[in-house]
């Protein structure tokens, strides 16, 4: 940033102040030698980092996809590639999208921040800026994107008693310990989520579950809704499958479980499995994922769709 004084009588000013900002160059001058100062900037925005693409449903109007400061070439080049970002295009133009009956467009797409999971994007951070044509006026478009996960509800059966499994895990966002099903992302494009969910339970509680003997309780949901749950759609895209296993041990089973210490530990994951009481669930904890499974298990079984 340049600032230019004009001396005009103030011999205490010098000629020239600069000051190491290169973004914009403002000029400073005297309207009057009174000491009243005029503001004149010219801003030079610098070079940003663009892709553009066209959308079938709004072929006339191609979208800017633009890096925010500090997002490098690479970290674009892999948010505009991954499957996220991919999969968010493609939500926005399907039958129920919100660009399918042309009452709203797409103009730009702002990337913000990319997380990178060893060599695959794992968090995407993104603004899109969504325009409602009736009133003209943007719609929240702040979204953070983390893509398809699963978790599992483990009912247990012993001695006429019938146990939840719950993980107890640090949870930094909400800064505290949750108390939670055994939950997982998906790692790959295929969909497999019965797959996921098994090897999730298996890294969190160290229980060897068979995918055939699982119920996805998400799928008794209407069509309509995708077969998934949305936990925060108001802020991001994650879609939830809900599974259900049910299985019969002994005690000695459940009291080994109780205050297993599990997870990828050299990952970060400190991990130790609960097990509580199924009855007593539903006050057990707050999660989101557990509460939003008791009640598919309970509907499901009321309709007569679960035994």
């Amino acid at each position: 940033m340049r600032v230019t004084v004009p001396r005009c009588g103030l011999p205490f000013l010098k000629p020239l102040y600069e000051f190491p900002f290169s973004s914009f160059s403002p000029t400073l001058w005297p309207r009057n030698c009174s000491g009243s100062f005029s503001v004149k900037m010219s801003t030079t925005p610098p070079s940003q980092i663009t892709h553009i693409i066209n959308l079938p449903t709004q072929l006339d109007q191609p979208v800017s996809v633009v890096a925010a400061p500090g997002v490098s070439d690479t970290h674009f080049r892999n948010a505009i590639e991954s499957s996220l970002f991919k999969q968010w295009l493609k939500n926005i133009q399907t039958e129920t999208g919100l660009l399918a009956n042309g009452t709203m467009s797409l103009k730009q797409v702002l990337i913000q921040g990319v997380d990178m999971f060893g060599e695959r994007l794992g968090f995407l951070k993104f603004k899109a800026d969504i325009i409602d044509k009736e009133t003209g006026q943007k719609v929240p478009g702040i979204v953070f994107a983390r893509g398809p996960a699963v978790a599992v509800l483990i009912l247990l059966d012993s001695e006429g008693e019938t146990y939840a499994v719950l993980t107890e895990q640090v949870r930094v966002p909400v800064g505290r310990l949750i108390l939670e099903l055994p939950a997982g992302m998906l790692d790959d494009d295929q969909g497999d989520f019965a797959g996921t969910a098994v090897r999730e339970v298996e890294e969190e509680t160290g229980i060897h579950l068979n995918a055939h003997d699982m119920v996805d309780l998400t799928a008794f949901l209407n069509a309509s809704t995708g077969g998934r749950v949305f936990p925060s759609p108001g802020g991001c895209d994650e879609e939830m499958s809900l599974f259900l296993y049910r299985g019969n041990v002994s005690k000695e089973k459940i009291q080994q479980l109780q205050g297993k210490e599990t997870g990828l530990r050299d990952h970060g994951e400190l991990i130790k499995v609960h097990v509580v009481p199924y009855d007593k669930l539903w006050r057990a904890t707050a999660d989101a994922k557990a509460l939003t499974a008791i009640a598919l298990y309970e509907m499901a079984k009321r309709d007569g769709l679960l035994s």
